[in-house]
């Protein structure tokens, strides 16, 4: 079971496209992950703006409303941080884990990183996972990307985090907006090695 593994890092920015943020934690309960959230300030306006829902702020309650979000009430475990929290767990290298998502990556978020600053527990977190040499998956969502964005994007990519953009596909036959969603949060899912999205994934063109 995945649940014997080390915790995962699901880092949520205040970038358009919450959905793909609760599909992947739908995914990751659901296989029974360890779960450590951490959602920036900007998340909170972004939940009104995109669906006029009101996200608590005390971590317990937090908890509750991402289980409710996602549709997963008891499987896999979730722990919520504040985004201020700069001395939680999560903010240290001691502190072993499989690696971080951050699902969806702000423009914002992606320049910091890129510059080694760190003003929240998000951006600390994955400036750990960098320095530590674990995985960091980003999964930008913005469109178009400036000369700006793509620098900082190689940055990242430089010092090894992935890069995986909300970019679907579409030879899976998607047929709704969650199957599109999905083919995104499985690939970068895959960047961990974590096969727990159902997925018809490319076989060739003679479906071998």
């Amino acid at each position: 079971m995945l649940s014997s593994r080390r915790p995962l890092i699901l880092g949520i920015t205040g970038a358009s496209g919450l959905i793909y943020a609760v599909r992947a934690l739908k995914y990751l309960l659901e296989a029974d992950c360890a779960i450590e959230l951490v959602a920036s300030k900007a998340v909170y306006m972004v939940w009104q703006a995109e669906q006029n829902i009101r996200m608590p702020a005390e971590p317990m309650q937090q908890e509750q409303f991402w289980r409710e979000q996602a549709g997963v009430e008891t499987s896999g475990k979730l722990t919520c941080h504040p985004w201020s929290d700069v001395g939680a767990a999560i903010a240290s290298g001691s502190f072993r884990t499989l690696g971080m998502i951050v699902i969806p990556c702000s423009m914002s978020t992606v320049g910091k990183l890129a510059t080694g600053l760190s003003s929240d527990l998000l951006e600390r977190a994955a400036d750990v996972q960098l320095k530590e040499g674990r995985k960091l998956v980003l999964v930008p969502r913005e469109t178009p990307f400036s000369l700006i964005h793509l620098r900082n994007l190689t940055t990242l990519a430089e010092a090894g985090a992935r890069i995986v953009p909300a970019i679907p596909a579409w030879y899976h036959h998607p047929q709704t907006v969650e199957d599109l969603v999905d083919f995104v949060v499985a690939r970068a899912l895959d960047q961990l090695d974590l096969d727990c999205v159902p997925l018809n994934r490319w076989q060739g063109r003679d479906g071998r």
